[in-house]
């Protein structure tokens, strides 16, 4: 029987200490995010675990992250086996497939099937573009955080990432911004908060240089902290008249990481 007892969890026994209570037959899910020192960052990814585990109610649902917080990957997926799973579903929480998606949590997996009690593990695309294809659900994610900062009109858009030194992971979030920019009938340009220039507050000064007035920001981040803080100040130094929140719990962030959980995932 399993038991109902998962550290870091929520959704259907999450918080019982009774282990003769078992939980629901669903493998369950575990979202892995990239983690940060802003104690911000780490409540959205528990918010957004909470909606996922609230669309998703016969599926356990455990948060976890690659640094910083608690637990780890690996710690959750062998928590999971000592409470009698034997197969779990991972969800990067990420925006672009780059080292944290091809390095940092297949050896997290591989470190937590190491011993008596294995678990079996699939592990779903990223939440960006898949095979270059952007999903409709992140598009209207960035959206709705885009209508929330100050709906109106907008006559140029930027589209605010994290920043990477892959050069393909940077091509995904071009796509992103492309096709956010088609969307809106807006032209765009991406920006990083590290690792790539241009900065947020760069790229607004160049759009309103080649005559845009209302410059709007996307912040294609999951969760607040230090970078979305940088691209916000950076923004509206530049004259950016409206920057978005992170996706965090958005629903459209949520319907997207259910149906990876059902989709075939990429080869990588």
């Amino acid at each position: 029987m399993r038991s109902a007892r998962l550290t870091g969890g929520v959704g259907p026994g999450a918080d019982r200490a009774r282990p003769d209570e078992p939980c629901s037959d669903g493998d369950p899910l575990l979202l892995v995010a990239h983690g940060s020192r802003d104690p911000r960052a780490a409540e959205a990814t528990r918010a957004l675990a909470r909606a996922v585990a609230a669309a998703r109610p016969d599926t356990p649902v455990l948060a976890s992250w690659l640094d910083h917080t608690e637990p780890g990957p690996t710690e959750a997926l062998r928590g999971l086996a000592a409470a009698g799973y034997s197969r779990a579903v991972l969800v990067p929480l990420l925006l672009t497939a780059a080292y944290h998606r091809r390095v940092d949590i297949p050896a997290a997996v591989a470190a937590a099937q190491q011993g008596d009690a294995p678990i079996q593990v699939r592990i779903t695309d990223v939440l960006g573009p898949v095979r270059g294809e952007v999903d409709p659900a992140l598009l209207a994610g960035l959206r709705r955080r885009l209508g929330e900062a100050q709906p109106g009109r907008y006559d140029a858009l930027v589209l605010a990432a994290a920043g990477t030194r892959d050069a393909a992971a940077r091509g995904s979030v071009g796509r992103v911004a492309a096709e956010l920019g088609a969307a809106l009938n807006l032209p765009t340009r991406v920006s990083y908060a590290s690792a790539a220039p241009p900065d947020a507050g760069a790229a607004v000064t160049r759009l309103r240089a080649a005559g845009a007035r209302r410059v709007a920001v996307a912040a294609y981040f999951l969760a607040p902290g230090l970078f979305h803080d940088a691209v916000t100040a950076s923004a509206r130094d530049a004259g950016a008249v409206a920057v978005a929140s992170p996706l965090t719990d958005a629903p459209d962030l949520v319907d997207l990481i259910l149906r990876r959980t059902t989709a075939t995932p990429a080869r990588t």
